[in-house]
């Protein structure tokens, strides 16, 4: 027997606002019945687990000890432009000047998540090493 992992859950101020700002974030949908001022709100992914948000009274006090690393489509640079315009804050910034790394960031409630280089960007590297 295994177990299947049906979502990822984020404890959060407001449900309906963060899983906005993760909607933005991956091009997915919120679920098809949420509504502002909902106090759970799922984004479809199209692959994986579906994206959880959780509206709780505590609020967030230390670093995630779990936490999504994206790989965007284009240029891990565009993208962190990209979500920092949405509202996203920079966190900690681990690029190298070789293009290697990756960039932390956190989203409107704090929650830190990763920023890696695309497929595209991973494979130019490794080609020129």
């Amino acid at each position: 027997m295994v177990s299947v992992l049906q979502n990822v859950a984020v404890d959060c101020a407001n449900a309906y606002e963060l899983a906005r700002f993760w909607s933005e974030v991956t091009g997915r949908p919120l679920g098809p019945d949420d509504r502002p001022g909902d106090e759970e709100v799922a984004v479809m992914l199209t692959e994986g687990p579906v994206l959880y948000f959780s509206q709780v009274p505590e609020p967030k006090t230390a670093k995630n000890r779990l936490h999504l690393c994206l790989r965007p489509e284009g240029p891990r640079d565009q993208e962190v432009a990209r979500l920092l315009e949405l509202g996203a804050t920079l966190v900690a910034d681990r690029r190298e000047p070789d293009g290697a790394g990756w960039a932390v960031l956190a989203d409107p409630e704090g929650n830190e998540f990763c920023v890696l280089r695309s497929a595209a960007e991973r494979a130019a590297t490794e080609a020129g090493a």
